[in-house]
């Protein structure tokens, strides 16, 4: 079981480059599937949430080739199956892509219920009423969705609530339907955008994606295309908050800035120093940093998958912080382990309180999650002595070369297998 061991105190400093967004990849890789001719992306992360997707997309017949470590080829054409295995993607939540791409171009889709990180309540409910109301007949059995339609046709479809999921999928499904296709209320994250730019440049229709309002004019068929995956603003967030918790000074590169304005603007609030560049954003600290509240909100608000990380760096402010998470139930799961290493937060139903402290102690920690285990590292950095963290196999579902990308910026951070490795790490570094 590999684990990270941290030595904390440490300011980070320099450049670290960002890498494509994983939950756009995730939906334009199986909207590659759409079509028979072959897809090229670039820019995809090397992670395991990104591996899984790629071996379920195999598993059905699809003809994956990774051409380097950041770009696949796919092509549909050779898929022979409509029923995905549980096991490729059982840990995977964004599984529920292959019904609305599957259901698209063959009208017809067998998935498994989706897993990934428990941090909550995620129902697909919004999902399946699109796909009704665009004419397929949805069953769950055996704890697999089936979708099936003789004819998908153009609908006016109103969600109940501005899922990215949910949104993404019925825009797959809608791209192949026969006539017009109507979303409001529509989820506007920017990989919602990311999945919508690469359906047209498939051969797709649709207009207003990033708005609350989507309209499709669904097509005929789609064609290859090659299509560099957008920057990954939750990635960009978690080296903004590492930086600004450790006093650092450094330049976040390879990012959008626009899309990082509500992080921004909070670690601002905190006293954070934001330089914002075409590509890039420097974070640097002059003092200790202050209070804000959070509260987590669908884009343009506070990102949900940017919490922890920023609780984390809340944990030594100077004042009291409200942190109200609006999205996920089981969010606050890092509370106890930060705790551990002498935090004070008290947890009340969907809000956190958090009273900075002086200073984070060193302790053997557990990764509950993907951005939990995120915070965790953030903390470790921030901490007087060794941190142990455990299950960082979370982790790599979302951050490429997470250890080595920090240490680039001066941290002491290592991936280690053993006790002994823990004792040698410890002995290096005192």
């Amino acid at each position: 079981m590999e684990q990270y061991v941290i030595k904390g105190g440490i300011p980070l400093t320099g450049e670290v480059e960002i890498g494509g967004a994983k939950n756009a990849a995730l939906a334009i890789l199986t909207e590659a599937i759409m079509t028979d001719d072959t897809v090229t992306i670039e820019n995809i992360p090397d992670v395991s949430d990104i591996n899984a997707l790629l071996g379920a997309l195999s598993y059905i017949g699809a003809t994956v080739d990774r051409i380097d470590r950041h770009t696949v080829s796919i092509s549909g054409e050779t898929i022979k199956s409509v029923s995905v295995e549980y096991e490729f993607i059982k840990k995977i939540r964004a599984s529920y892509y292959l019904l609305g791409a599957m259901l698209g171009k063959y009208k017809k889709a067998e998935v498994p219920l989706p897993g990934g990180c428990n941090i909550g309540s995620r129902p697909i409910d919004q999902h399946l009423k699109g796909f009704r109301a665009l004419g397929a007949v949805i069953q769950i059995k055996n704890g697999c969705i089936l979708a099936e339609a003789t004819n998908l046709h153009g609908a006016h479809i109103y969600l109940d609530m501005a899922s990215v999921g949910a949104t993404i999928n019925i825009m797959m499904a809608a791209s192949l339907a026969t006539g017009r296709t109507i979303i409001e209320n529509a989820a506007r994250e920017p990989h919602v955008v990311d999945a919508a730019n690469f359906l047209n440049s498939m051969g797709a229709n649709i207009k207003g994606a990033g708005t609350e309002v989507i309209r499709i004019k669904g097509v005929e068929k789609l064609h290859g295309s090659t299509y560099t995956v957008v920057p990954d603003m939750i990635e960009a967030g978690t080296y903004m908050a590492a930086i600004a918790a450790t006093g650092g000074d450094a330049i976040v590169k390879n990012v959008i800035p626009k899309h990082l304005e509500a992080t921004s603007a909070k670690l601002k609030e905190m006293g954070c120093i934001i330089e914002e560049m075409d590509d890039s954003i420097r974070v640097s600290v002059n003092g200790k940093l202050g209070k804000t509240h959070i509260k987590t909100q669908p884009y343009p608000g506070f990102p949900t998958d940017m919490q922890p990380q920023v609780a984390a760096v809340l944990s030594t402010s100077k004042g009291i912080s409200i942190v109200t998470e609006s999205i996920f139930e089981n969010r606050f799961k890092y509370a106890d382990e930060l705790m551990r290493m002498g935090a004070n937060i008290k947890v009340e139903g969907n809000t956190a309180i958090i009273d900075g402290v002086e200073q984070l102690t060193g302790a053997r920690v557990c990764a509950p999650d993907l951005r939990a285990g995120a915070a965790l590292v953030i903390a470790g950095m921030m901490a007087e002595g060794v941190t142990v963290i455990d299950d960082i196999v979370y982790i790599h579902r979302g951050y490429e070369d997470f250890d080595e990308k920090l240490r680039g910026l001066g941290a002491k951070i290592e991936r280690v297998n053993s006790e002994k490795e823990i004792q040698k790490f410890k002995l290096e570094v005192v």
